[in-house]
């Protein structure tokens, strides 16, 4: 199971990039008969497939990935983070703040990363083994957009607004068995 926004934040993106009816197409084309409310959990194969379809089907699909992503960071920060807890991250000094956010994800990332294996190998790097968003594909570049936008979003808004994610290796690409995710301040 992973976390419903896998999916419902990126609805909104395939709609503004390719119309509704394309939103519609792709779900049914990702065997997603009912768009999931929110309220729990979702399979994780029908994040997998969606994402795949969006990688396939959309011109741009890195960008409507990206910008799906950042509204998972910023849904994140409207209602799972509280605002006190924001506050403090915020006043800490960045390497501090850091280690403080890469706790809390770690504690949270079975809702991202679902059956995969996260690490925080650092404060400003990350690995999920084994990754369900991506598990079967193969690529010569890496293709977890999502994820770095989330990561970029959460540390942006509570670390330091230079903050840049990027997904220096990815599982889907020959001969790596994880996604790896390294934070920077630009």
């Amino acid at each position: 199971m992973i976390g419903p926004n896998a999916v419902l934040q990126l609805l909104p993106q395939i709609e503004r990039v390719a119309g509704a009816g394309q939103v519609d197409a792709l779900l049914a084309q990702a065997g997603i008969g009912q768009v999931p409310d929110g309220s729990a959990m979702i399979p994780e194969a029908e994040a997998r497939r969606l994402h795949a379809m969006v990688r396939m089907t959309l011109p741009g699909a890195e960008d409507v990935l990206r910008a799906a992503g950042a509204a998972t960071g910023a849904y994140i920060l409207a209602h799972r983070i509280p605002k006190p807890a924001q506050a403090v991250l915020r006043a800490l000094p960045a390497p501090l703040a850091a280690r403080a956010l890469s706790r809390a994800i770690t504690r949270h990332a079975w809702t991202f990363a679902g059956s995969g294996r996260f690490a925080a190998l650092t404060p400003w790097r990350f690995e999920i083994a084994d990754n369900p968003v991506i598990r079967g594909a193969v690529s010569p570049v890496p293709l977890c957009a999502w994820h770095a936008a989330v990561f970029q979003h959460l540390y942006a808004a509570l670390v330091h607004p230079d903050c840049r994610c990027r997904e220096c290796r990815c599982g889907a690409q020959p001969g790596q068995l994880a996604c790896v995710f390294e934070i920077s301040m630009a």
